[in-house]
């Protein structure tokens, strides 16, 4: 089965927070609203973003397994000579490697995304991690 990468909506929508919240603590607010604008601000990445991230984990999961499953049928290579009457073999074995590596990108741009939503929740600069 295949799986698609997420989308990476949740990502921006975390910079967006992050980006908010400081603008907030820029604008020094000493009011009593300040507490209960930054808990809204952290529910609502709990609840927006937090899944998003789980869905990048999970996909890259699934990626992973997928190369598990076709590293099995490469096993097969090794029953090959260079002499293989069969031609069709050779192409079969390039495109299970071309599948890898397909599904080695999404998997990389799932565990990207995650990174991305976790440093941009947390606060963090890339430098930072």
């Amino acid at each position: 089965m295949k799986h698609e990468p997420p989308e990476n909506s949740a990502a921006e929508m975390a910079n967006a927070v992050a980006r908010l919240s400081g603008l907030i603590n820029e604008a020094g607010l000493d009011c009593e609203c300040r507490s209960k604008l930054d808990e809204t601000l952290s529910r609502f990445a709990t609840l927006e973003i937090g899944p998003a991230a789980r869905e990048h984990l999970t996909n890259a999961r699934h990626q992973r397994a997928h190369i598990e499953t076709i590293l099995l049928f490469l096993q097969d290579l090794d029953e090959i000579g260079e002499a293989e009457r069969d031609s069709s073999v050779y192409l079969d074995f390039a495109l299970l490697f071309d599948d890898i590596a397909t599904i080695a990108k999404n998997g990389a741009f799932s565990m990207r995304a995650a990174r991305s939503i976790r440093c941009a929740r947390d606060g963090w600069t890339v430098a930072e991690t």
